[in-house]
């Protein structure tokens, strides 16, 4: 049946430059880089010393995010180094998560060896993105408790011999650091997926109005999970730094 509804859970590969696969993703991630690019551009360029409503609503959103990142971390000097980061993580999620539940996803495409091709598709719902920025907060997560421990005071979180508990605690905690990975990727990377596959079936079947509910629902979803990826980066981030215990 070639009028029939088909789902794939995997983006398109458009073309290839150099030998690296150019997939629907990629492009979208595009966009979603020039969208936030863009945005900021004009926001940053119609800022006043005298700011209207949408400047103070914007200003207070940044401001509350600043002082709960600071709030967290526990001084400034901290969350001037990684609010940046925090909030990027979460605007880019946002922006991909939202975008993604546009109609244009699946209807702008191109025709390959006979068969349609969407040049979009949802950012987080293809795991290649997730995993890369849990990489990323992984990365720093242990990274940050390096610079501020030192490596051997950090590693000592983790490698202890002053006991068999402690070393048992020590593997534990390797296994859960690791664990952060397919947490932070996974849980992001199934919310999205099982949306954007919903609505594919959804509006398929009943197309229109029927699917709103639900499109306001992931909006919703997109951007909690925005903010849970952004959220547990953080709070991973005040763990890492901390003082061992035995250090008390």
């Amino acid at each position: 049946m070639e009028d029939g509804l088909h789902i794939s859970i995997a983006p398109e590969i458009i073309t290839t430059v150099f030998g690296l696969p150019i997939t629907a993703t990629l492009i979208t991630s595009w966009l979603v880089v020039l969208l936030i690019v863009v945005s900021a551009f004009f926001i940053k360029k119609n800022l006043t010393v005298v700011p209207g409503k949408g400047q103070v609503a914007l200003e207070t959103m940044i401001t509350f995010a600043y002082e709960y990142v600071k709030e967290a971390l526990g001084s400034a000097a901290r969350a001037n180094r990684y609010f940046p980061l925090i909030m990027s993580i979460f605007i880019f999620f946002v922006v991909a998560n939202l975008l993604g539940l546009f109609p244009f996803m699946e209807a702008i495409g191109i025709m390959r060896h006979g068969e349609y091709t969407p040049l979009f598709y949802p950012v987080n719902a293809d795991l290649n993105v997730p995993l890369a920025l849990a990489i990323i907060s992984f990365l720093t997560i242990e990274i940050s408790g390096v610079i501020y421990l030192g490596f051997f005071k950090y590693v000592g979180k983790f490698i202890n011999f002053s006991s068999p508990v402690a070393f048992a605690v020590g593997l534990l905690e390797i296994i859960g650091n690791l664990a952060r990975l397919i947490s932070l990727s996974f849980r992001l990377f199934g919310n999205i997926l099982a949306g954007h596959l919903l609505l594919v079936v959804i509006m398929f079947f009943v197309p229109y109005f029927a699917p709103l509910p639900f499109i306001f629902f992931e909006i919703f979803i997109g951007i909690m999970q925005a903010a849970i990826f952004a959220l547990l980066t953080l709070f991973f981030i005040k763990i890492a730094v901390e003082e061992p215990h035995s250090a008390h």
